[in-house]
């Protein structure tokens, strides 16, 4: 019989985040515009901010690996503090995060030159074990290992390739289990790369226009190492040590997916954007509801977030302009993960020991010659041959006498404990009866409701329809809205009758004034006086169109040269002092300065987001005759 021992009590372990910068790869930017990304230290990063390019938006984590960073130096930093934790019974995770070709399978298993996590992680596991059976007398330590891939959805076991999809479970002590799945015991590491190496060709792999060999599924490595006492109470501690490669975030428009590729990426994306909720929601708290069981990913990783795990999520970062909102994306995610708190405590499980059948009769004489009164010896004599069974035969096994015997002993140890047990879910089961009830009271209440509502809106509607008809029989509002028009008209034409023509230099002085209105005042009024120019008589569009051809031309030329040397040298305020262009233009305007060097001609302001053809004209003729009225 086997119990649950709570040895060693429970402490909070915070989510450690380190972030990996991938080496800028030249030969895939065809731009050449540098780095998006940089470090600025052991913990802090930068990266360029996509809505004003001359800020930049900073992040601290726990690591930062930066781009010369080796794997030795990953592993020694991030990922060996927590392995000895899985000797003491406990369990520990890494797991690799980011979008696609941001190289997460190079950080966890590498190559044959540059070893990564997976392979550095199981060596040094079994050179703790070997430290702890040379220093510590009396105990056994047992390896084995699991492999698995989340393809589509599907559990797929990738130590036996012809299984099906595998079922997630969960036991009485909320431990996440899967039935079927192979389990390899392991004597060595290289006992432990014989078995991984050929699963690891198993694993989905594809070609994208990202990246040659895009992982396409999820990858988790489960070793499991069992510590068992030799001797008496028969102690036996487990501890696990997950070791996952997540599939990166993918951009359809960008890989070229298409078909299953497709089919898979959405998978994929479906299972990290749970993922991206499981940590909102842990970061929420208030008891609400994670979201583990929406995805098989998460499910999986239901003891890594918020469990009883001490976590390390390694995030890969790319540093070229096009991996930008991707990488973006990752490092806030990274931000909130590093917020989770674990609470690790130790699994240990007391075996019963067996009552040898000859030991009871050793014990008898013992207690015959202690100084014990002689009626407590009686009523254990009885007991003990109430309890003893009938000796059928001289050589007859007393396993009988043992099972009664242990079974007495289980009532004793789990009698209390069960009962309690059991009123609890008998109260549980009858307050969800009560709370089902009440659910179903509350729903016939709200039908009704609904139904009365939407009588009530029918009456109302009849009856408005019938008030708008009543009303619309009178035409006595309408006559007298008639006779007012006139009167309207002639308020509004007054003003545009002047015949009497005035040269263009009094216009202009008439004009001035305007310029400590507003854009919209100042327009209207230049409009006013180019109808007194032609005589009381509207422009037509072909005036508007050929308004240059009317200017002077070394005026023109001045005017242009004059707006194109304030864009180029300009300040924030000094833009904003032009004609059309509030403060988020001007803004625009100085950081395509910034990327892309001073305008070449006005025609160059095109090429800014939200001008238009149309709007770039208004803007010149604005600011052309602003400048000569001035």
């Amino acid at each position: 019989m086997a119990q649950r021992g709570a040895a060693g009590s429970r402490r909070v372990s915070r989510v450690r985040v380190a972030v990996r910068l991938r080496p800028y790869m030249d030969q895939q930017d065809e731009k050449g515009e540098g780095p998006c990304v940089r470090g600025l230290g052991p913990q802090n990063l930068e990266i360029i901010n996509w809505r004003n390019a001359t800020e930049t938006l900073q992040y601290q984590f726990d690591v930062f690996h930066g781009e010369q960073t080796t794997q030795q130096e990953v592993f020694l930093t991030s990922v060996k503090p927590i392995l000895p934790h899985i000797l003491n019974g406990q369990n520990a995770s890494v797991f690799a995060y980011g979008p696609t070709g941001a190289g997460k399978t190079h950080t966890m298993l590498g190559s044959q030159e540059q070893p990564g996590i997976i392979p550095r992680a199981v060596k040094e596991v079994f050179k703790l074990v070997e430290d702890q059976e040379k220093e510590q007398d009396g105990w056994e330590y047992s390896v084995g290992m699991s492999y698995l891939e989340i393809y589509n959805e599907k559990v797929l076991d990738l130590l036996s390739p012809g299984s099906q999809d595998l079922s997630i479970r969960e036991d009485k002590d909320r431990n996440i289990l899967i039935p079927g799945l192979t389990r390899t015991p392991l004597s060595s590491f290289t006992d432990f790369d014989t078995h991984f190496i050929p699963a690891s060709l198993n694993r989905t792999t594809a070609s994208t226009k990202l990246n040659q060999r895009s992982s396409r599924s999820h990858a988790i490595l489960l070793i499991k190492v069992v510590k068992s006492l030799r001797g008496p109470p028969h102690r036996q501690q487990t501890g696990k040590l997950y070791l996952v490669d997540l599939a990166g975030s993918e951009d359809n428009r960008r890989t070229g997916n298409q078909g299953i590729r497709l089919k898979e990426s959405g998978a994929i994306n479906l299972s990290l954007f749970t993922l991206s909720k499981v940590v909102d929601a842990l970061n929420a708290g208030a008891g609400g509801r994670v979201p583990y069981r929406d995805s098989k990913l998460t499910r999986l990783l239901q003891d890594s977030l918020g469990g009883s795990a001490h976590s390390v999520m390694i995030t890969n970062i790319a540093p070229e302009y096009r991996y930008y909102f991707d990488t973006f994306s990752a490092l806030n995610f990274a931000a909130k993960s590093k917020q989770i708190v674990n609470r690790p405590f130790v699994r240990e499980t007391v075996l019963a020991p067996m009552i040898a059948p000859g030991k009871r009769a050793r014990e008898e004489p013992e207690a015959g010659g202690s100084g014990e009164p002689q009626n407590k010896k009686s009523k254990e004599g009885k007991k003990a041959e109430r309890s003893s069974p009938p000796p059928v035969h001289p050589h007859s096994s007393p396993d009988s006498s043992v099972l009664d015997r242990l079974l007495a002993l289980e009532k004793m140890m789990m009698g209390s404990a069960e009962r309690e047990r059991l009123n609890l879910l008998k109260t549980v089961v009858q307050s969800r009866k009560e709370i089902q009830m009440l659910k179903e009271k509350q729903k016939e209440l709200e039908d009704k409701a609904n139904i009365y509502n939407k009588q009530n809106e029918a009456i109302e509607r009849e009856s408005k329809d019938a008030l708008l008809f009543k009303t619309d029989l009178p035409p006595l509002h309408r006559k007298q809205s008639t006779t007012a028009k006139p009167r309207k008209q002639q308020a509004v034409v007054t003003p545009l009758q002047v015949s009497q023509v005035q040269p263009l230099q009094q216009c202009a002085v008439v004009c001035k004034p305007s310029q400590f209105l507003d854009k919209k005042k100042k327009r209207i009024q230049t409009e006013v006086c180019e109808g007194k120019e032609n005589g009381g008589v509207d422009p037509s569009p072909a005036d508007d169109i050929n308004w240059e051809s009317r200017l002077d031309s070394a005026l023109l030329e001045q005017s242009r040269k004059k707006i194109l040397q304030t864009l180029n040298s300009g300040s924030l305020k000094d833009l904003k002092s032009l004609q059309l262009i509030g403060d988020k233009k001007a803004k625009l305007i100085m950081g395509w300065r910034e990327i892309h060097g001073d305008f070449t001609q006005l025609e160059d302001l095109k090429k800014i987001e939200g001008i238009t053809a149309k709007r770039f004209s208004s803007f010149i003729k604005a600011n052309i005759l602003s400048s000569m009225g001035k």
